[in-house]
């Protein structure tokens, strides 16, 4: 049973910085593609970031671009989101996911099979 644990929301000013975690139990980490999304009320889910099996290839959406890092420790079977100039339109739910196959590498949100129980970011004007 794949399970996906996220950690380090909270409530936050423009301007200021947060790092969440999610730590991943249940199959081989290292062998699977990590996703950030997230969801703000009244909108769709939509992807914030994602990182390859070995961490050398990331791919970050639009609005989060040079402003958010997302890495990850095999050793610790946990991927980090750091969010850095926070906006208030950066408030939403925060999940982390992951795909069933270890072969995607995608940003579809439909592929990502397994999601943790989500982290609020609230970014305060």
């Amino acid at each position: 049973q794949v399970q996906l644990v996220e950690s380090g929301g909270g409530l936050v000013q423009a301007g200021d910085s947060l790092r969440l975690s999610c730590a991943a139990s249940g199959r081989t980490f290292r062998r699977y593609t990590m996703g950030w999304f997230r969801q703000a009320p009244g909108k769709e889910r939509e992807l914030v970031a994602t990182i390859s099996w070995s961490g050398g290839s990331t791919d970050y959406a639009d609005s989060v671009k040079g402003r958010s890092t997302i890495s990850r420790d095999n050793a610790k079977n946990t991927v980090y989101l750091q969010m850095n100039s926070l906006k208030p339109e950066d408030t939403a739910v925060y999940y982390c996911a992951t795909p069933n196959s270890p072969y995607y590498t995608g940003r579809d949100p439909t592929e990502f099979a397994y999601w943790g129980q989500g982290t609020q970011v609230t970014v305060s004007s």
